[in-house]
């Protein structure tokens, strides 16, 4: 148990060191967008600097470490690339206004700090399972690995059938319900919760792997209660058409459409 205290305080040192760095980049370019772009990239650093630093050099690590990069580096692409030269997110130029005299600190606090914090629970089963070495892999590996497998393909898959359906002009003012799209609302939140579970699942070979299920439990509830599906679905229940794609298709798990 020493050894996750002493890889969760490796975590925090760098976790927060890397949010501060980026803060201060929000300052001069005045944006705090950069805050959604650093995200993915914050549990790549985490995971590193905890098996770096330990020196905790197995397959199994070496396998988180992948997985968790290709997940981390592809998002924080997307949405950089989503982002470009559209300005401050309406969000943060929403809170510039709000907070006035204020405004740096409670960024910092609110924007940066709090992401940090937040990465750092989610990041439970890397912290703990990058804590020893992993030198050899058993079933829950292979068997997490798959689940991840599972994750990646509805996250990428569904975020590419997305980006292909709003480039089309013609689809202007419809909503997207082909492809992945058709078994479920949201396939993209489904994969990235399924990757987590898949992480979760390969950390369980390590000792108090199962500690990290607290990683997979927050990212989840955050996904399907708070700041995922609700969030997204808020600003198209006025739509006759969301109304009706809502009424068929499954919120979450893909399952096939009703009537």
């Amino acid at each position: 148990m020493g050894e996750i205290l002493n890889s969760y305080s490796i975590a925090a040192i760098f976790v927060f060191g890397y949010m501060t760095v980026l803060f201060l980049l929000a300052v001069f370019l005045k944006d705090n967008s950069i805050a959604d772009v650093a995200w993915g990239p914050g549990f790549i650093i985490a995971a590193a600097a905890v098996m770096i630093v330990q020196e905790t050099f197995g397959v199994r690590n070496f396998l988180l470490q992948a997985l968790v990069t290709i997940w981390g580096l592809r998002l924080g692409v997307r949405i950089f690339l989503r982002n470009h030269g559209r300005g401050e997110d309406w969000r943060y130029k929403k809170w510039r206004e709000e907070w006035g005299s204020l405004f740096y600190l409670r960024s910092y606090l609110q924007v940066f700090a709090l992401q940090g914090a937040i990465l750092l629970v989610n990041a439970a089963p890397l912290v703990i399972a990058n804590s020893a070495p992993g030198d050899i892999l058993v079933w829950t590996d292979y068997a997490g690995l798959a689940v991840w497998c599972t994750g990646f393909f509805f996250e990428s898959v569904g975020d590419y059938q997305l980006d292909r359906f709003i480039k089309d002009p013609a689809n202007k003012g419809t909503i997207m319900d082909r492809g992945l799209w058709r078994y479920t609302r949201h396939p993209n939140y489904f994969g990235e919760v399924t990757m987590w579970w898949g992480i979760f699942i390969i950390g369980l070979g390590a000792p108090f792997g199962y500690l990290g299920i607290v990683g997979p439990v927050i990212i989840t509830l955050m996904i399907v209660f708070v700041s995922g599906i609700p969030m997204t679905e808020r600003a198209m229940d006025h739509d006759p058409a969301f109304q009706a794609y809502k009424k068929r298709t499954s919120a979450f798990i893909p399952l096939p459409p009703r009537g």
